[in-house]
């Protein structure tokens, strides 16, 4: 009677697995559209700095030495997303290169064109001129959980096409060493040196996320890989092919979330908001007056204590559109009336 009590009737799962003995059907519509990327750059070294110094050559005997030239080479996957030619992959793949080529599944191989990259995001669209091109199906991200199959592809090692398997293991994680402008898809599906820019797809073998980096502290897969989400390289590539690059707002402020502790250590008013720790000179916010010392509360009527919050909200704004900040200043609040300008584009290395 006793153990009846403590251990309570068993009942049927209401959880339904149906994961599938094989995944080759996903793999075998998807392989065809991911290709192999190199990117060779030419580098010109100057010698050891023993040889700039005339007394040093003189006392050799050595004439001034020529410059010295290699040759870098980067290796990485992308993606064919358009029949017509376009390929996406990772900016840091292709970032400079004197000459890229890109290597079919079916044996082709050709140079390719670079349209356009952002480096914010760190991806970048490329263009061949082939025939008969295949293509991917690209996901509707939006209904992507947590404990989704997903398989990644790529080129890792250049050992040629893998498939790699694994799940979703967060959505939304902000990593800004990566990238500043990506909420990334964090998966556990095994993502080497050489993946970077090949597919993240789901059991249908549509294209959920674009591979771009592991955390490891070993140089290889630990378990933690992150993938651009489609949704976000869509917009990217929807500006590459209008204008060559990604337009985002920009005003110019250096901002610090505003908690309590540091509120009484400056001896600020206690309010939920950002501490202006500095402004771009001759930038919007400077132009129109915001200080070093600022406490913006409001952008547009919208309350503001997170400043990711608050540089997704102007970023999303077209340069040359009106921003309302609110600050307190002096501990008197302070509407100032900004226009947003284009965010400068960064340094593409």
């Amino acid at each position: 009677m006793l153990e009846k009590q403590v251990m309570p009737e068993q009942q049927q799962s209401t959880v339904t697995i149906s994961d599938p003995i094989s995944y080759a059907d996903a793999v075998s519509k998807t392989q065809p559209a991911v290709v192999n990327i190199s990117a060779d750059k030419l580098v010109t070294e100057r010698a050891h700095p023993l040889y700039e110094d005339p007394v040093f050559r003189r006392f050799f005997g050595m004439h001034q030495p020529k410059l010295r030239q290699r040759m870098l080479k980067s290796r990485g996957s992308g993606v064919i997303i358009s029949p017509s030619g376009y390929i996406l992959t990772n900016n840091h793949v292709i970032a400079q290169a004197d000459t890229v080529r890109v290597a079919l599944a079916d044996g082709r191989n050709t140079v390719a064109t670079v349209v356009g990259t952002d480096p914010e995001t760190d991806l970048a669209l490329l263009y061949v001129e082939l025939p008969d091109l295949p293509t991917i199906t690209l996901a509707n991200t939006d209904n992507l959980r947590v404990g989704d199959v997903v398989l990644a592809m790529g080129n890792p090692f250049n050992v040629g096409q893998t498939v790699t398997k694994g799940i979703v293991s967060a959505i939304g994680r902000h990593q800004s060493d990566l990238a500043t402008f990506v909420d990334f898809i964090q998966t556990d599906a095994a993502i080497n040196p050489g993946n970077s820019g090949g597919a993240l797809v789901n059991a249908y073998g549509d294209l959920v996320g674009i591979n771009t980096a592991m955390l490891s502290g070993s140089g290889g897969s630990q378990g933690i890989g992150f993938a651009i989400p489609i949704t976000t390289a869509k917009e990217v590539v929807k500006q590459l092919l209008e204008h060559g690059q990604v337009i985002r707002g920009w005003v110019g402020i250096e901002p610090q979330a505003l908690n309590t502790a540091l509120s009484t250590a400056l001896d600020l008013p206690n309010v939920n908001g950002l501490l202006v720790m500095g402004v771009v000179r001759d930038g919007p916010a400077h132009r129109s007056g915001i200080s070093p010392g600022d406490i913006i509360t409001h952008m547009n009527g919208n309350p503001i204590s997170d400043p990711k919050f608050a540089m997704d909200m102007i970023t999303d704004m077209s340069p040359g559109a009106k921003v309302t900040i609110r600050v307190i200043r002096k501990n008197q609040p302070l509407d100032i009336l900004v226009v947003v300008g284009a965010r400068p584009t960064p340094n593409a290395s």
